[in-house]
């Protein structure tokens, strides 16, 4: 559907209507030093219950995977097997999650002097590799079982009963629990409310394969498995490539790059000029860097607390990790870091 005049208007006015609520709240953090929002008591009620979720999961993950070993054993059925490979690694992926959020929690201001925080967009890296190699085998394993002459696939009454009640248990399970993950708003715990809408959709497409099998033609269960495999690699490259940009240093949107601006210049009406505003990712924040130029027979005392200042304001915002401000008193020579950028 093409997108009419009207259309266009009513996105130009909401960009505006953004546009200001960001400056407004950059006064906000001027005037009074920081943000509004929740206090320290909310925060940490908050994190407890992040916590809280993430433990759910995993106890809820362990249980999960054992019953669907048990479906498996009882039916053989190789999208029933896929699936609970799945889970196994339900169980890796909260392991490597609770790792990243324990060591980005642990600053080491020595060993790692500018923080963790890419701990965690490279340890959903990692088990996004994972994830994408176990699709690959299921594929493979798959396409051996079609071409192979194996014994007919058949369920007796007792092991469909078992079957479907087990992963119909652990469908509405997982649904519920990627219902109460999604009302969070930590990073972790939105990976594992996706890991569980993930396990929803390979656990139908598992049962509905088995059933298919053994009512109309065994053919219908790799076929099942196969599908599953493609969309673990699918699901799972595009989280790679969400978390590679995080990595590489990609810049923030102009819009947030406006704000910061806007902020700089209504720092201290000693600013002359802004030189330079750049965001870029590290892990899940930002590093800003700021170049402002003052009067060049300002004191140094007067100038370095005014820079210093607007770095401590810069670093309240929650999306930024570390804020550099670079003082100036001209803005007509070439680029810092020249050579970088000729690169």
């Amino acid at each position: 559907m093409v997108s009419g005049p009207e259309d266009n208007v009513a996105e130009y006015y909401q960009q505006q209507v953004e546009m200001l609520e960001g400056f407004s709240e950059m006064d906000a953090l001027a005037e009074r030093g920081f943000i509004p929002g929740m206090s320290k008591e909310e925060r940490e009620r908050l994190a407890r219950s992040e916590t809280l979720a993430i433990r759910i999961s995993n106890i809820a993950n362990m249980v999960l995977f054992a019953a669907k070993v048990y479906a498996s054993m009882r039916s053989g059925s190789l999208a029933i097997i896929a699936s609970t490979l799945d889970s196994l690694l339900d169980l890796l992926s909260g392991f490597i999650l609770w790792f990243t959020a324990f060591s980005m929690s642990t600053p080491n201001p020595y060993q790692y002097p500018i923080g963790k925080k890419r701990m965690q967009p490279l340890g959903i890296l990692v088990f996004a590799s994972v994830m994408a190699t176990l699709g690959l085998q299921i594929i493979l394993e798959s396409v051996r079982t079609m071409v192979s002459n194996e014994d007919e696939f058949n369920l007796t009454n007792e092991q469909e009963r078992w079957v479907v009640g087990i992963m119909l248990g652990v469908t509405l399970t997982k649904l519920l629990l990627m219902f109460y993950c999604r009302t969070f708003t930590n990073e972790i715990v939105k990976a594992y409310a996706q890991d569980h809408f993930f396990d929803v959709i390979t656990n139908i497409i598992g049962l509905v394969a088995v059933l298919l099998a053994n009512y109309i033609d065994d053919w219908m269960d790799p076929v099942g498995a196969i599908i599953l495999a493609l969309y673990t690699i699918r699901t799972w490259s595009m989280t790679v490539l969400e978390n590679v940009n995080s990595l590489v240093g990609r810049s923030a949107a102009p819009e947030y790059l406006q704000k910061l601006t806007y902020l700089c210049w209504n720092h201290h009406k000693a600013i002359k000029n802004i030189d330079t505003v750049r965001a870029y990712t590290f892990g899940s924040h930002y590093f800003v860097e700021v170049d402002i130029v003052l009067p060049a027979n300002m004191a140094l005392q007067e100038a370095h607390d005014i820079g210093e200042s607007l770095q401590e304001k810069l670093e309240l915002l929650p999306e930024i990790e570390r804020a550099f401000v670079h003082l100036d008193y001209e803005f007509s020579h070439k680029p810092e870091h020249a050579q970088a950028h000729a690169l």
